[in-house]
């Protein structure tokens, strides 16, 4: 079982799960300049991460059914955060606050060896999408998060995942088109 799933299961048995929000489409989850230190199951729907820079939205994740999302800085740094996190459809989410999931971890070894998995394999996907975005074309960066994540392009709409492989929704078009 992999870390994520691993841990999903755990807080599941637990009953560790202290909320279930629901978002209709389009709202959001957390918005720039607010402090969230929670960590989201999606378990309905998908959302996605994204800031605003100059007026221009660039999409840095997406999370959909299955998946932990978080502001991670913000949950790390207990600090404002300039992430956004809006749900792309209506979306149930189940919430576990930052105290109760570390409470969690510190309870035993193997559970502190699972976050330390779940955070190299997020350093390690992070570090080869930074990788794609500064050295492939667009061509190859669709080719690679194609492989990564089929999923992906049948959950969210073109337009987030042109964002998020820093293309247009047009040259998306057209390389999937090719």
């Amino acid at each position: 079982m992999n870390p994520i799933s691993k841990l999903i299961h755990t807080i599941s048995e637990k009953e560790l799960w202290t909320d279930e929000i629901e978002l209709g489409r389009n709202e959001y989850l957390k918005t720039a300049g607010s402090i969230d230190t929670n960590i989201y199951l999606v378990i309905e729907g998908s959302v996605r991460i994204f800031v605003i820079d100059a007026n221009e939205e660039h999409t840095i994740r997406f999370g959909y059914v299955n998946n932990l999302i978080a502001s991670l800085d913000s949950f790390l740094n207990e600090q404002p955060s300039n992430f956004y996190m809006q749900a792309l459809k209506r979306t149930k989410l189940k919430v576990i606050s930052k105290e109760a999931f570390f409470h969690l971890i510190n309870s035993s070894s193997e559970y502190k060896e699972t976050y330390t998995l779940l955070l190299e394999n997020f350093v390690l996907q992070q570090m080869e999408r930074e990788r794609d975005i500064l050295t492939n074309s667009p061509v190859e960066r669709y080719q690679r998060v194609l492989e990564r994540s089929p999923q992906l392009f049948q959950e969210i709409p073109n337009k987030y995942i042109a964002s998020y492989l820093r293309m247009t929704p047009e040259t998306l078009s057209r390389i999937k088109k090719s």
